[in-house]
């Protein structure tokens, strides 16, 4: 049984928390850097990204964080989460920095404000799925290395990316209660 960390500085943690569970992984909050060195992969759940930016630097994750995602560790981001795990961004606050590791530009914010969130039912690497967008992200462009696994409209735009060990989504599947998302996750981190 895998053991996935939840980033717990911000956002949906008990909500990753229990899907991991339901999805058949071993699941607990890390909050410090000793914390993620004893689990397999990482969730890094919606939220603030440049709060979580500061917060990781605050509690001396950051650095670890870079380090662990470089070494291969397997890792899920959701909305402010895909943005922690891009290695650019724009629409960013000035140094805002990421974890980095999926060669993807992701738009902070892009399909609007807190009152433009929306649901949308879409192909999640070809399963349907209800997705549930707040204050969302899109990815602009990507690398070689990654394969688009969803789209979302307005404008066909790419909202679920997977390179390597990593995934990421713009969407919160954690909101939602179907499982799909984790278990694809929980299956990245058994195949690895």
């Amino acid at each position: 049984m895998p053991d996935i960390g939840v980033l717990a500085l911000q956002g949906d943690v008990r909500e990753h928390v229990r899907m991991l569970q339901e999805a058949g992984a071993a699941s607990r909050p890390v909050r410090r850097p000793a914390e993620l060195d004893t689990v397999d992969a990482l969730v890094v759940p919606g939220g603030e990204s440049t709060t979580m930016w500061k917060l990781a630097d605050t509690f001396e994750l950051l650095e670890p964080l870079r380090m662990r995602i470089k070494e291969g560790m397997p890792a899920y981001g959701s909305c402010a989460g895909m943005i922690m795990l891009a290695d650019r961004i724009e629409d960013g606050v000035a140094g805002q920095q990421t974890f980095g590791g999926i060669d993807m530009v992701v738009r902070r914010n892009a399909f609007g404000r807190q009152v433009d969130s929306f649901e949308a039912d879409l192909d999640f690497a070809g399963a349907p799925v209800h997705a549930v967008f707040i204050r969302a992200p899109w990815v602009e462009s990507i690398g070689p290395g990654v394969d688009v696994l969803g789209r979302a409209e307005p404008g066909d735009r790419i909202v679920a990316v997977r390179q390597g060990p990593l995934l990421a989504t713009s969407f919160h599947p954690e909101l939602t209660g179907d499982t799909r998302v984790h278990r694809y996750f929980v299956d990245m981190v058994r195949e690895l």
